[in-house]
């Protein structure tokens, strides 16, 4: 085990904003100093991209290829920046496929992922609903989840919204969750749904019982759960009352408030895997790609958390 993280960060689709957040991302010298980090993708891209954005943004804002460890895959077909393609997609499937091979191997650590399109990955033939599914099968884990952390730029606190999972590998010595019902109102006692009476009420009175270092709150009705995250996050309101995580029970009852509040920072990473894996909780914006536009921040928060997890894990490992 070495005595610092070592990350990987596959590229991403080589016609997306990628390679462009890897290098802006990588310029900040904080977050090289504190781990080890291969980037895995094509040298070509990345030199050119470099090159071609020097001409339209400091060069200062990006680190030089030259300076980076990267498992050089070249790719095979023609590339058009901004313009995804099945060749496009393949390349980022096989950069993925490349960095969990090292990690299962003991190489890295942790992987942080750059943005790939599932429907190039579809084009060119696999069938993935995304990152996290090739992840955990290649890790052969069946029960995984996404967790959705963002740090308030305004005061500090920090918003974890998980996807129906009760599982939080954060360090929390006590955790305080809070769990959102699925109907209007939380069902209004069968009213309006009785999914909650049905199976959540009973789940969650199952999971008091076993986890005695989780307080677990709810079901809270969604309209309403979402109320002290934000007074939170914009500094209206009492941190200390809120909790240490909030649990969505489908995609967009989460995402809809991690965006409002945190769309240019907010990170995911995926639990239940034996490693670390996080990325920057955005897509691949063919449309500003090459543009020098491109806002590295996410790419930067999701390094610095796997670092501080990857780091967290080898000293437990060690321990």
């Amino acid at each position: 085990m070495p005595s610092t993280p070592h990350l990987a960060i596959p590229m991403g689709d080589p016609a997306s904003i990628g390679p462009e957040i890897v290098l802006k991302a990588l310029a900040k010298e904080s977050l090289r100093t504190h781990c080890q980090i291969t980037v895995i993708g094509s040298r070509k891209i990345l030199e050119k991209t470099y090159q071609h954005l020097k001409q339209i943004i400091s060069a200062d804002a990006m680190i030089d290829p030259e300076q980076l460890s990267i498992v050089d895959i070249s790719l095979e077909g023609q590339l058009e920046i901004g313009r995804g393609s099945a060749v496009t997609g393949a390349a980022s499937f096989t950069y993925l496929q490349e960095a969990i091979a090292g990690t299962l191997t003991g190489k890295y650590q942790g992987i942080v992922t750059a943005p790939i399109a599932k429907s190039l990955w579809q084009a060119a033939g696999y069938n993935y609903p995304g990152q996290t599914e090739v992840l955990a099968e290649a890790a052969g884990v069946e029960k995984f989840a996404m967790v959705f952390v963002g740090r308030s730029p305004h005061t500090g606190w920090t918003l974890r919204t998980l996807l129906a999972t009760t599982h939080i590998p954060f360090g929390l010595n006590y955790s305080k969750i809070v769990i959102a019902g699925l109907n209007p109102h939380s069902g209004e006692e069968g009213k309006l749904g009785t999914e909650e009476q049905d199976w959540l009420l009973p789940w969650l009175a199952e999971e008091r019982e076993k986890r005695s270092d989780i307080e677990l709150i709810g079901p809270v009705p969604p309209d309403t759960m979402w109320v002290e995250p934000g007074q939170a996050w914009y500094g209206n309101g009492s941190k200390t009352d809120t909790a240490d995580a909030y649990v969505a029970l489908y995609h967009d009852q989460g995402l809809i408030p991690v965006k409002l509040m945190a769309f240019d920072r907010a990170i995911n990473t995926t639990i239940g895997l034996p490693f670390i894996r996080t990325s920057p909780d955005h897509g691949t914006a063919f449309d500003i790609a090459g543009r020098g536009i491109a806002n590295s921040r996410s790419m930067e928060e999701a390094i610095k958390l796997a670092i501080k997890l990857t780091a967290r894990r080898m000293n437990l490992h060690a321990a």
